[in-house]
């Protein structure tokens, strides 16, 4: 493209400048020199090297997501770095009132049952270590009548029952002097049916409140499945209200549920295995009961035959 030179410019200034008066002819010589200018520089922009083209902007996160600065925060209603509590403390307290309840149920199922577990310990201790005092002196080969004598009418333990109260019928049977063999077999009989008596009323007395942990071991669990069942209902209740899936709002809800099922575990498990080994040890204590009436009923049917 051509351009026009400052000379061409300014004779067609002054041609212009005899049409219009001198009035516009400074007006007119200032637009010239401005319009020469401006042509002079676009001279020199053409001529110059074309600049590189910039380099695209980075958008800044914030320009792409809107809540960029917020990547990473807690959720709705925690505070920023600050985590949920998981503690049991802490889940029992932001628990619902009905989770609340299964809970506590389940806790003082617990300690009740590990109370009935130390008590048949120390009990069942306590009786087999005088069973085995009162064998001795059973076994010694001294009177029968100063053994009972002896232990009076305080029985200490079921063993020593079941001694006294068929020593008791033995004696009011014998004050009768009823030589009959009829009588004697009616003794015989009696007092079997008297040491069966005592035996199974000791025995149950021992097996109280065993029944509460086999029910504790069966409904425990169930229990605690209802409370799990409830919490997870409270936290879809509060998933949908407040629109958020995030994990921060999940997880304590669903951490308090849980925490039910495992305290109705804790409280079955311990409960099932103690009714187990306890159950067991009374129903050896009770073999040894009826091994003792045996072995003393055959000693009083031996009296009874050495008095014809």
């Amino acid at each position: 493209m051509d351009y026009l030179s400052m000379d061409a410019i300014t004779q067609l200034t002054g041609q212009m400048a005899s049409h219009l008066g001198i009035a516009g002819l400074d007006h007119l010589g200032q637009t010239a020199s401005r319009l020469g200018l401006m042509l002079e520089r676009g001279l020199d922009v053409q001529s110059s090297p074309p600049l590189p083209a910039a380099a695209p902007s980075v958008p800044v996160a914030s320009e792409i997501l809107p809540n960029a600065s917020g990547v990473g925060a807690a959720a709705p209603g925690a505070t920023m770095g600050e985590k949920p509590s998981l503690s049991a403390w802490s889940m029992f307290w932001q628990a619902d009132i009905i989770v609340k309840m299964v809970m506590l149920s389940l806790v003082g199922a617990s300690i009740w049952s590990w109370t009935i577990v130390f008590e048949k310990i120390v009990r069942l201790r306590d009786l087999n270590k005088k069973a085995e005092q009162f064998e001795e002196k059973f076994w010694s080969g001294g009177s029968l009548e100063d053994l009972f004598d002896r232990i009076g009418q305080r029985p200490r333990d079921p063993m020593t029952a079941v001694f006294v109260a068929a020593m008791r019928e033995w004696r009011h049977s014998a004050q009768r002097r009823n030589g009959a063999a009829g009588a004697r077999a009616m003794l015989a009989q009696r007092v079997e049916r008297v040491m069966g008596i005592t035996q199974n009323r000791e025995l149950e007395t021992l097996e109280r409140r065993l029944g509460f942990l086999a029910s504790t071991g069966a409904v425990a669990p169930f229990v605690g499945l209802f409370g799990t069942v409830w919490g997870i209902m409270n936290s879809f209740h509060a998933i949908g209200m407040s629109n958020d899936t995030s994990l921060a709002t999940v997880a304590p809800g669903i951490a308090e549920a849980l925490f039910a099922t495992a305290l109705g575990l804790v409280a079955a498990i311990p409960a099932v295995i103690a009714y187990n080994k306890l159950s067991a040890d009374i129903d050896r204590y009770a073999g040894r009961l009826e091994a003792f009436s045996g072995e003393f009923g055959a000693i009083l049917g031996r009296q009874l035959d050495e008095r014809e």
